[in-house]
């Protein structure tokens, strides 16, 4: 058997459901972990496809989304390197009940139902922490149908530049530096939108003074005035 590749092992020691293993039970892991190459916008697998294991991230950035009969896609996740997609149909045997793609050129580390379960059955506490990790997007889902039941378009976009900006912001003289996604269609698949509804709404935020857009980034020359879009009344 060849040994395990040290980049996988250590990707591997990122995961949250395989976080407290031993380096041996790591290695076995590793050793049937294969990498697997994909192009930005490539397809990962389709929602309702038979699934065949788990996939990791090693490099790049993944989304998770689901599609409507129309056409129109809405993204419930995006994993970047150590993020773990499809452990749940894993888990119980379904279907894949969500579409994967690549964002940008990433690399996936490939494991097997079979190898998967393997492991859950010489470590329980794996199929736990499987459990807490579902558990984590359980909620998050709840969140997202949340927002797409009871919010506006408007407060949706606030609140999606205030996290960013509270998470990944460059501040500057004039303000907090954020970049956005790569097109608007990708940004409104995100707050579960049109990318007519988010030109509108961007172009509105720009006029009242919260924002500057310039390209695919944006300046928040005020931060507080977008907070309050999240308080007030929907």
């Amino acid at each position: 058997m060849p040994e395990p590749r040290p980049n996988h092992a250590q990707t591997l020691t990122r995961v949250p459901i395989f976080s407290g293993l031993t380096e041996t039970e790591l290695a076995f892991l590793a050793q049937h972990a294969v990498p697997r190459s994909f192009h930005a916008g490539e397809t990962v697998f389709g929602e309702g496809e038979p699934c065949a294991g788990l996939y990791v991230v090693e490099s790049g950035h993944v989304r998770i989304f689901k599609s409507s009969p129309g056409g129109r896609e809405h993204v419930l996740s995006i994993e970047g390197p150590g993020g773990s997609v499809a452990e749940l149909p894993v888990f119980d045997g379904g279907n894949y009940p969500a579409s994967v793609s690549a964002v940008d050129d990433a690399t996936l580390l490939f494991v097997s139902k079979h190898d998967f379960q393997a492991l859950c059955l010489a470590h329980p506490q794996v199929a736990l922490k499987v459990l807490r990790v579902v558990g984590a997007r359980l909620r998050r889902l709840v969140g997202i149908i949340e927002e797409l039941s009871f919010t506006t378009v408007r407060h949706r976009l606030a609140a999606f530049l205030v996290r960013l900006a509270k998470s990944s912001g460059n501040r500057s003289a004039s303000g907090v530096v954020i970049t956005l996604p790569s097109n608007n269609q990708e940004l409104a698949s995100q707050i579960g939108t049109v990318r007519e509804l988010v030109s509108r709404n961007l172009s509105r935020f720009q006029a009242e003074g919260m924002l500057k857009v310039e390209g695919r980034n944006v300046v928040v020359t005020d931060l507080r005035a977008l907070e309050a879009e999240l308080q007030s009344a929907e």
